[in-house]
């Protein structure tokens, strides 16, 4: 096996010849590796170089594995990497302390050859797979901003949307993973417009009753193409439902109140905000006072959650 199909391996030990034996196996096993022989050399080699598993030792002067570890996990942009602690301590409560701080996996010093072998296949196989997700998923946020550059009138719109919704979230309260899901709806809330014509995407005037429904149908085509990455599960309902609204005039599904999802309401609010203050080929841009004018007489004609207007309200110069 090559070594970029095998991946890379950083093998972490304060101990020169730990780090020799068990570089030499990984070689043989046709891995690319790296070495480090120290906590904060392992966080440095872990910045630049993204291995596909981490092999940590615990007992290390300095920045022990221990912590290593939990500063690995801790980063949104290094959390996947699989880790291995091999530690010579066999007391359950330094187990426990590997759990806590994110490892995939242990091994007892010195390491079963077999065993290390085995555990090492596993989870780079495992990162591999994650890192085809992680692709496929940042294929899909590309295809978000491509729609969006096919009109010049929407530029930014993404971002400002994403910024908008995690600020409107976070007031909330909402937990991580529904902000991770609010950030990607951002991107991904529009993405079904790539099947609707530019002859209506683009047209500047009103829309047809024909045409209407066409562009309406860009929640079902956006919602089918998250549908088969388990990573958008939560993005999902808000591609979807980001134009239902409470009285149950909205669409696709003409959902009412409390059954429209909690982050589709968000991202409704915050979509509605971001349209109305840029320009556009067919009005010009309103003012934040303007803007939540509007928005307020949305919601006392049932097509927003007052309440949610309200609290972006608060926030909405800040922003």
């Amino acid at each position: 096996m090559s070594h970029a199909a095998a991946g890379r391996i950083l093998v972490v030990d304060d101990e020169a010849k730990n780090v020799e034996v068990i570089s030499r196996l990984m070689r043989r096993l046709g891995y690319d590796v790296l070495t480090a022989t120290s906590g904060e050399l392992a966080l440095e080699s872990v910045a630049r170089h993204k291995p596909d598993l981490v092999l940590l030792d615990v007992n290390m002067t300095g920045i022990d594995g221990f912590e290593v570890c939990r500063r690995i996990k801790s980063d949104a942009g290094t959390r996947l990497i699989p880790v291995i602690l091999i530690t010579g301590l066999n007391a359950t409560a330094d187990r426990v302390r590997g759990i806590e701080a994110g490892a995939d996996d242990f091994l007892t010093k010195p390491p079963v050859i077999a065993e290390l072998e085995a555990r090492v296949r596993s989870l780079t196989r495992l990162k591999q797979y994650t890192d085809e997700l992680e692709t496929a998923e940042s294929i899909i946020l590309t295809l978000g901003l491509t729609i969006e550059s096919r009109d010049p009138y929407t530029q930014g719109h993404c971002e400002r949307v994403a910024r908008y919704a995690a600020a409107l979230g976070a007031r909330l309260g909402l937990d991580d993973g529904q902000l991770v899901a609010l950030h990607r709806g951002a991107f991904l809330h529009d993405v079904g417009k790539v099947g609707i014509p530019d002859a209506i995407l683009l047209k500047p005037g009103s829309l047809t009753p024909s045409e209407q429904a066409t562009m309406q149908e860009h929640t079902v085509i956006g919602h089918r193409l998250c549908g088969e990455l388990r990573s958008l599960e939560e993005v999902r309902p808000i591609v979807r439902h980001h134009h239902e609204r409470p009285n149950g005039t909205g669409y696709p599904d003409r959902l009412e109140g409390e059954r429209i999802p909690l982050l589709a309401r968000i991202m409704n609010v915050v979509d509605s905000y971001d349209a109305l203050t840029t320009e556009r080929p067919y009005k010009a841009a309103f003012s934040t006072a303007e803007a939540f004018r509007e928005m307020r007489d949305e919601a006392a004609r049932g097509w927003k959650f007052p309440a949610l207007v309200e609290e972006f309200a608060a926030i909405a110069e800040s922003l």
